[in-house]
């Protein structure tokens, strides 16, 4: 989990406040080893000061988001979990994604149906997601103006949310670079070429 520009050391697990903050963005990105047990040993505090406990099997679902930056979907989890702990069963990794999104340690990303980790971990705020629909790569957008006047649009629409999360849908600088060398590949002058002599060879015959 790194901020758009991405910096050496543990996630961006911010004290402050987003109210109070200018705008910015977060983009999710995987994180390994004392990053990942930096940003779990936060999040065990955390449900202790709640009363609550990060089980085993909480820990390792929120490990495993942690290690992709991406938003996974629960059947994928529930395959990582099996080549773990093979006897895992459906049940025990919704479970846990249930507690992880009650704590406020994930998001739920209704667009692509699948779960990312929210970038502040302890102190989820709610902004707006940008989310990848080809690669699943999650971007968040801290411009608390911009939210209220959304919500406030919306409300006068005669509309209430259904819930917290705001998603916009799109395509994230990798795969957009991706789809444009494809569409290169495709348009290279021999691949033109062929159609054409094609069409002569049918004229002569």
């Amino acid at each position: 989990m790194k901020t758009a520009k991405p910096s050496p050391g543990a996630p961006a697990l911010h004290s402050g406040t987003h109210g109070e903050a200018l705008g910015h963005a977060h983009s999710h990105d995987g994180v390994e080893g004392a990053s990942v047990e930096s940003a779990l040993a936060m999040a065990e505090a955390y449900c202790r000061e709640r009363g609550e406990k990060l089980t085993p099997i909480r820990r390792k679902v929120l490990e495993l988001l942690l290690a992709s930056g991406r938003a996974t979907k629960a059947y994928s989890l529930l395959d990582e979990m099996r080549q773990i702990h093979p006897g895992s069963a459906p049940p025990t990794v919704y479970r846990a994604l249930d507690f992880l999104l009650s704590a406020g340690l994930i998001h739920r990303i209704e667009s692509i149906n699948a779960f990312a980790v929210c970038h502040d971990l302890t102190q989820c705020q709610h902004g707006i997601l940008v989310v990848c629909q080809q690669c699943g790569n999650v971007t968040e957008l801290h411009e608390p103006k911009l939210r209220q006047a959304l919500v406030a649009q919306i409300e006068a629409a005669g509309y209430r949310l259904a819930g917290d999360g705001i998603e916009l849908k799109g395509l994230c600088a990798q795969c957009q670079e991706s789809q444009a060398n494809s569409a290169g590949k495709a348009a290279q002058p021999g691949a033109a070429g062929r159609p054409e002599a094609a069409a002569q060879s049918s004229s002569v015959s």
